[in-house]
């Protein structure tokens, strides 16, 4: 399955992931560009020279700093597609871009983890409380709602009782139901937005080719738990050792359940559908 163009965010490119070397050294020259914005920020040095050093340092830092954001880019895109929305999503793309920067700021390089494993959560986390923004919830029941849907995804082969929802999730059944109506309109919302924007999308067409509603729909059921890493996988958005590492599973391990992911989409009886869509990305 191949992709082609990756799109844009804000009119910039989104680039493809850097490989582990490429990012650390442009960690250091971001590093090396702060620390002389820093000093030029404090306007105590008289030198010219120096002065000149120090804003060709602030320069390439900021460079670098634009260059490991649209080499990320790709997951904001991921984190929208998985939730059912079309990519150009204003709302959310902002959202999941503010994550990143957010990501940006905090990120620190000593502690050993790629920079796109940090990003995500505060990517996933910024996006969520966009959905739960424009789908009116409250903090308590947007947390109830993941937490479902997750349970949910992990029982794709049956119809969920009311009961283990309740048990699962450690509410009454009353709530329970409640929590399962609002994960269906919250899913009903999404989907029909999507429908909205492909009769009108303002956005210039032949950038990419989003994901359609049926298309995250079939991989969810195919897949199960193994989405997410599957998705980034074959969109070239994590390096395996970074999906890995995120599920806390060997290489080998995440390797034989993409695998087994990849043949039950093979196999499935829309898979020519969904290839077909694959090969127009």
């Amino acid at each position: 399955m191949t992709t082609g163009s990756r799109g844009f965010i804000g009119g910039l490119e989104i680039l493809p992931p850097l490989s582990v070397e490429d990012e650390r050294a442009l960690h250091a020259i971001i590093q090396e560009g702060r620390s002389a914005g820093a000093q030029i920020a404090r306007n105590d040095v008289t030198d010219a020279a120096r002065r000149r050093q120090l804003l060709r340092a602030r320069q390439k830092g900021q460079e670098a700093e634009s260059l490991l954001l649209r080499a990320t880019f790709g997951l904001v895109r991921v984190r929208v597609l998985e939730r059912g929305y079309r990519f150009y999503n204003d709302d959310l793309e902002a959202a999941g871009v503010e994550g990143l920067i957010n990501a940006l700021r905090r990120f620190d390089p000593s502690q050993g983890n790629r920079f796109a494993t940090y990003a995500n959560y505060w990517i996933v986390k910024l996006v969520n409380q966009t959905v739960q923004q424009q789908a009116g919830l409250s903090d308590a029941e947007m947390r109830l709602i993941l937490k479902f849907q997750r349970f949910q995804r992990s029982h794709l082969d049956r119809r969920l009782t009311k009961k283990e929802v309740a048990q699962e999730l450690g509410i009454s059944q009353v709530k329970a139901q409640e929590i399962m109506q609002l994960s269906r309109e919250l899913q009903s919302r999404r989907f029909a937005s999507a429908e909205l924007e492909d009769v009108a999308d303002p956005r210039p067409t032949g950038e990419i080719n989003e994901a359609p509603a049926w298309v995250i729909d079939e991989l969810r059921r195919l897949t199960g738990d193994d989405f997410d890493a599957f998705w980034q996988y074959t969109f070239k958005t994590m390096a395996m050792e970074e999906i890995a590492r995120s599920y806390g599973i060997s290489r080998q391990g995440m390797s034989k359940r993409i695998e087994r992911s990849r043949r039950a989409v093979k196999e499935s009886p829309e898979a020519d559908r969904l290839q077909r869509w694959f090969d127009q990305q």
